[in-house]
């Protein structure tokens, strides 16, 4: 049980960003409004950017954004379809957000360091890739069109620097143009914002919250998404892979998992309050399902990643 156990105890510093945020919300009046804008236009796509303009991508690597990327959007279109069934407000379209996406850059991370080191860290990045540019075009389209049209949500949509940053950075890496240490240095210096706002957030919504009433079908939703249906759509790829296609090997493989198993994404927090679509709802499952990981993870890894 040593991986259990040590997983366990070193993640409860992002707990700890939690109550934190909560404490800030309640106490030095931090708004979860004002915090969600820095996260998605500004920090975010430092973060994305910065960290492809210093990776070596591997041709065969590059599948690896492509996968999740697919995974999540398949996700999304999924539960749209089956929130449509249960509810017939914006929850629906934060169900579907929820279902495609992934804590995987504010919690996975961390997590990803302690389990696999640094060395594995570009790999790590590269199947984030996949949720960023998910949540960055239909995730947040979905959200959007919750409360504004499709035209509108889709103006809203091109406004997202990620997006942008993204191609950029790609450009840069493949055109071989080397920036200087000082600008990389520079935007190294958001990687450490982007986990700790992105963990306060979750604290900061639930300060907010008037009243906790749970609403049990979305949360049960969320919960079967992200834990169970994640988790085994994750090893059919795997499974896949390793029996025909042979693309990746074990060491992908594990991080692949790791990925599958995160909680639900922090940002739905921030584009749920960014476009007013149930951030009370969004707040409460985010922070459950972290709760949840706090046990979860450890043990999913002592059993499939030791």
């Amino acid at each position: 049980m040593d991986l259990f156990f040590s997983l366990f105890l070193r993640i409860i510093p992002l707990y700890a960003l939690i109550a934190l945020g909560y404490f800030a919300g309640k106490k030095l009046n931090a708004k979860k409004e004002t915090v969600a804008p820095i996260l998605i236009y500004i920090i975010a796509p430092f973060v994305i950017f910065n960290s492809i303009v210093t990776m070596e991508i591997k041709p065969g690597l590059l599948l690896l954004p492509v996968i999740f990327f697919i995974i999540c959007s398949l996700m999304c279109l999924i539960f749209y379809f089956i929130g449509g069934r249960l509810f017939k407000d914006s929850t629906r379209n934060i169900l579907a957000f929820t279902a495609g996406s992934a804590n995987t850059g504010y919690f996975g991370i961390p997590v990803a360091i302690e389990l696999f080191g640094e060395e594995f860290l570009g790999i790590v990045v590269l199947c984030i890739l996949g949720f960023t540019l998910y949540e960055n075009s239909l995730g947040y389209f979905i959200v959007a069109k919750g409360n504004h049209t499709i035209k509108e949500a889709f103006y809203k949509l091109l406004k997202l620097p990620t997006i942008y940053a993204f191609f950029i950075a790609v450009f840069i890496n493949f055109a071989d143009i080397k920036l200087s240490k000082c600008l990389i240095c520079f935007g190294g210096n958001f990687v450490g914002a982007y986990s700790v706002l992105g963990m306060m957030l979750i604290g900061l919504g639930l300060a907010d919250m008037k009243s906790y009433r749970f609403d049990l079908k979305f949360l049960a939703s969320t919960f079967i998404s992200k834990f169970i249906a994640w988790p085994l759509i994750t090893l059919l790829v795997i499974f896949t892979d390793n029996s025909w296609l042979h693309l990746f090997n074990f060491d992908v493989y594990k991080i692949m998992i790791l990925i599958s198993i995160v909680p639900l994404a922090a940002n739905t927090v921030a584009f749920a309050t960014d476009l007013k679509a149930q951030p009370e709802k969004a707040s409460l499952a985010v922070f459950l399902s972290t709760l949840f990981g706090l046990f979860y993870i450890p043990l999913i890894a002592k059993f499939l990643l030791d």
